[in-house]
């Protein structure tokens, strides 16, 4: 039989065989707009790599059609196409024909297609023992979601969580870690702790997807930290120095005199850890000038004599 030039569909959506229905979904939709002939006018080469994710996806995502590809690869039509014409003259493993054939010790139907159409991978090459047979398959991908604090994601945390079974046993309580620096919308993920797999297929992972609750003080923006900071009066004319709350502690800021209201002072390195391990983000304490009440007379006096003086 002449060698297949179709390309394996996994690799022309860049995916891995164990990949979910979501991933494949996803990895289709980023390359059909890349190529989609609309955005490539007169481009042959996008059009045709268009058709070819089109094919790829027709069949991945059609679980019956991803089964049938999975155990013969491209050929798996004209298989399908011969298991219809053996059984349809009664030699199939569902054929109304009394006759017996013995195709040899633990050789079984789909052993006999895979020998003519290709094991898996699809390109008529020889059978190997690490081929996945159709009823073994990869577990389920599990999504968990988790709320954290602003300090608990500074620092890290752990939770300790409930994971069910896709497969009827009972669900598993596993220590979680989350790293320190995540971010509402953080895929934290554990390999090989999701569904277990089927026939003795490889776990699915785990994925943690995180959101970090508002804090009282903090604005966060990206890896940068925003607080408000009061500010006296005085000092905000005349200069001085201000406490300002890092999730760490208390710094001393020095503020220059005549200091605007809203005005941001960079702390640097005081916001929250890269999630990458590498550094900190900035803090910058946003100045709230504080307006004296409760004059007494002689304050009163002082600032009616400022107004004077400034002319206002």
């Amino acid at each position: 039989m002449a060698q297949s030039t179709v390309r394996d569909y996994y690799s022309v959506l860049g995916v891995s065989r164990a990949a979910t229905d979501k991933e494949i979904r996803a990895a289709y939709r980023k390359l059909a707009r890349k190529y989609h002939p609309d955005l490539n006018p007169g481009d042959k080469a996008a059009e045709a790599r268009f058709k070819e994710l089109q094919a790829a996806y027709d069949v991945l995502s059609d679980p019956e059609k991803r089964k049938k590809y999975d155990q013969f690869g491209p050929n798996w039509e004209q298989a399908e196409r011969a298991r219809a014409g053996f059984e349809g003259a009664g030699f199939g493993p569902q054929g109304a024909s009394d006759l017996h054939f013995d195709f040899g010790s633990g050789a079984d139907f789909s052993d006999i297609l895979e020998n003519l159409f290709g094991s898996r991978g699809g390109f008529g090459g020889p059978r190997t023992s690490t081929r996945t047979r159709p009823h073994t398959r990869a577990g389920e991908d599990i999504e968990h979601q988790v709320t954290i604090t602003l300090e608990e994601a500074y620092f890290g945390t752990s939770r300790i969580l409930e994971v069910p079974s896709l497969n009827g046993s009972p669900a598993r309580r596993i220590e979680v870690r989350i790293p320190p620096g995540v971010k509402t919308g953080s895929r934290v993920r554990l390999a090989g702790e999701g569904g277990a797999g089927l026939g003795g297929g490889p776990k699915g992972d785990l994925y943690l997807v995180v959101t970090v609750a508002p804090h009282g003080a903090y604005e966060r923006k990206d890896d940068d930290l925003y607080i408000d900071v009061n500010l006296p009066l005085s000092t905000a004319v005349l200069g001085g120095e201000v406490q300002v709350p890092t999730i760490k502690g208390r710094v001393a800021l020095r503020i220059p005199a005549e200091t605007q209201n809203g005005q941001l002072f960079r702390l640097a390195g005081k916001g929250m850890p890269r999630a990458s391990g590498t550094g900190f983000g900035d803090l910058f304490a946003r100045m709230r000038i504080s307006i004296p009440t409760k004059l007494s007379a002689r304050e009163r006096e002082l600032f009616e004599e400022l107004r004077k003086i400034r002319g206002e």
